[in-house]
């Protein structure tokens, strides 16, 4: 999972790498030979961690990374320190010439000798490492982007699902599924199944195909699963679901889509044909395995297909189809499936505990619901531990419980599905923020922008990829609009459920977000990425082993010490929101001026009024101050170089 990560973060590097080469900025050769030596090795692992994720399911392993994650993560973020630090000396220089009396030296300002020691370390750390791999191999443990198909779950035709509260759900589809009417196209007609992950989808169509398959109206039924397999492999498992008359398939090269689609189309010629498809993930997989059914010229045929992705169920019933979109479980309904799950019947004469914290938890999701349940029922629900402490506790249960199995599963094959890295870390960036805080969109992408997690070489692109990268967030279901405009767009929104929890697991031990709330600090050794959590911040104390000068992203929710609050410790900080901090003062302005490489700043009510320092953030790209109590017109705007204001 990392893997993917780190690979994106040294590709962004790269053309950092190679911008201080073009400027030079009167760098030595010495310094100038080690940026050239760093950047071809860059370009050497980059390309190694590409190979072994792009690799077949079935070589994953067989590759060797040429450095463990460990050490890559520190060489990324060494060369990154490096880079953002040569960067500040660069503007500090620049910003002492035009503001020579209001500019003082930073303590802690990098020098040409230090960056040259850092650059030899990075180096030297290179060829340790490469050393080090070589003495003890380990093959890379990287498949966890890609879950074989194996880890999911049995078949669900041979399972009786848990469904609760899809009554409706199942009309409709039949109704859908049933003798074309007068006057309807007589064609294959595609219904598609869509909603977020663990909305019992897959359970829904198991029931559907049990009751449609099960009669003489069609004379060939298949189910297959679509997750993690290719379209070759999808339309051979349809030939052997075929029965007898196909035993051949069990031998059929997969490679070879065009001669299966072949087989297939002579298999359902003049037929009557009903065929699951579960979990499609691209459109691309589904145009390849429609092509294998031939035209239905009574109109009979049907096809059933699932999807977690709102763009992909539209493609699949794009022709006489219909696209039926799952909801989740009212509070009557996910009480009663919870129940269901949690207490044993010997039990049921006791008082239940209040259920209201795990409910909300679970978000009406059935697969949550029957997974907390089970869980709870083998603590000894409802005469164990209580709701709260689950709750509580739920990120380590989810990572470490057995009950948690399948549940884990598919939250990890939503965030493996995902393609590239900027995906990834913007979908774990939303654990930067409290669960009640809506998001907003705008805000957001600025956010994505000015972390360079979806930066492009060129720089009015930027925003452009983190709205595409937002919306194909929202296109999978794995975030949800809150406040939608008239015209529809989306104007907030957030993560959900067990969907949460998963990201703020996976960010915090990937140490991608450095957390405290709940009155703990939920982080690794150092913090690039640091939020604070309502009145969980007060104490100097829990800060003593941060070392704040690497932060590059800070923001505050409620309270914070005095530590956090002294600016001048964050000299490469990039993002800083302080929109939610309740105790920001004026005096405090003075020393984000000094914070030369910002590029976003949100400011809270209690500020009344900007210095003119302000003007010295050159890099600075958006500044919100609506919260303020600062009346900023678009002339001082254009003064400050501002090219956005929120």
């Amino acid at each position: 999972m990392e893997a993917a990560i780190l690979s994106g973060s040294i590709k962004i590097m790269l053309p950092k790498l190679l911008s201080l080469v073009e400027k030079s900025w009167n760098l030595s050769k010495d310094i100038m030979r080690d940026i050239k030596f760093l950047e071809k090795e860059l370009g050497m692992i980059v390309r190694s961690i590409d190979m072994e994720l792009n690799a077949p399911r079935q070589d994953h392993g067989a590759a060797l990374l040429l450095l463990s994650i460990e050490d890559l993560r520190e060489l990324a973020h060494g060369i990154e320190d490096c880079i953002d630090s040569l960067m500040y000396r660069a503007s500090w220089k620049q910003q002492s010439s035009l503001f020579r009396r209001r500019v003082q030296s930073p303590k802690t300002l990098l020098t040409g000798l230090q960056f040259a020691q850092k650059l030899q370390r990075m180096k030297q750390m290179v060829v340790e490492a490469h050393d080090r791999r070589q003495r003890y191999p380990v093959p890379a443990q990287t498949s966890g982007d890609a879950p074989s198909p194996s880890s999911s779950a049995s078949d669900p035709r041979l399972v009786d699902a848990d469904l609760v509260g899809v009554d409706e759900h199942r009309a409709k589809l039949l109704e859908q599924l049933a003798e074309a009417a007068e006057g309807q196209p007589m064609q294959l007609k595609v219904v598609s199944i869509v909603g977020c992950w663990g909305l019992g989808k897959t359970a829904l169509a198991a029931d559907v195909y049990k009751t449609e398959a099960g009669g003489e109206r069609f004379d060939k039924r298949a189910w297959v699963c679509a997750a993690l397999r290719s379209p070759g492999e999808v339309l051979a498992n349809m030939l052997r679901e075929f029965g007898s008359d196909c035993q051949e398939s069990v031998l059929l090269d997969t490679s070879n889509v065009s001669q299966l689609c072949v087989q297939v189309r002579n298999h359902l010629a003049n037929k009557r044909y009903f065929i699951v498809i579960d979990d499609i993930q691209t459109q691309a997989q589904w145009k390849r395995i429609k092509s294998a059914f031939p035209d239905d010229n009574d109109g009979s045929s049907r096809v059933v297909v699932t999807t977690t992705i709102q763009s992909v169920a539209t493609a699949c019933s794009s022709e006489n189809g219909y696209v039926h979109r799952m909801s989740r479980l009212d509070e009557k309904c996910s009480k009663r499936l919870f129940s269901e799950k949690a207490c044993p019947k010997k039990y049921l004469h006791y008082d239940q505990p209040d259920t209201t914290a795990i409910l909300n938890k679970c978000y009406g999701q059935p697969l949550a619901l029957i997974t907390m349940g089970e869980f709870l029922k083998s603590i000894g629900w409802p005469i164990g531990r209580t709701c709260e402490d689950a709750c509580n506790n739920i990120r380590y249960h989810m990572e470490n419980g057995e009950t948690f199995g399948d549940m884990r599963r598919a939250l990890m094959r939503s965030y493996a599905s995902l393609g590239g890295h900027a995906l990834k870390a913007c979908l774990l960036y939303f654990a930067m923020f409290p669960s009640d805080h809506p998001m907003r969109k705008k805000s957001l992408l600025r956010r994505w922008s000015a972390e360079g997690i979806v930066e492009t070489q060129a720089s009015c692109d930027a925003m452009k990829l983190a709205a595409e990268n937002f919306d194909e967030l929202m296109d999978r279901n794995l975030i949800e609009p809150i406040g939608v405009s008239n015209n529809g767009n989306v104007k907030t929104c957030q993560t959900y459920g067990m969907m949460r929890e998963f990201i703020l697991q996976l960010s915090v031990s990937q140490n991608f977000v450095t957390l405290f709330c709940d009155d703990k600090k939920e982080a690794g050794k150092y913090a690039r990425r640091l939020s604070l959590h309502h009145k969980n911040a007060k104490d100097d104390d829990r800060f003593k082993n941060i070392d704040l000068s690497l932060v590059r992203s800070l923001t505050i929710f409620g309270e914070a010490c005095k530590t956090v609050l002294n600016f001048s410790k964050y000299e490469l900080l990039r993002v800083l929101d302080l929109e939610k901090c309740d105790d920001l003062k004026d005096d405090h302005i003075k020393g984000i001026c000094n914070l030369l490489l910002l590029k976003y700043l949100s400011l809270g009510g209690s500020v009344t009024e900007l210095p003119e320092d302000i003007a010295k953030l050159e890099h600075l790209e958006a500044l919100d101050v609506r919260k303020t109590k600062q009346d900023l017109s678009p002339m001082e705007v254009k003064g400050f170089f501002i090219s956005w204001v929120i």
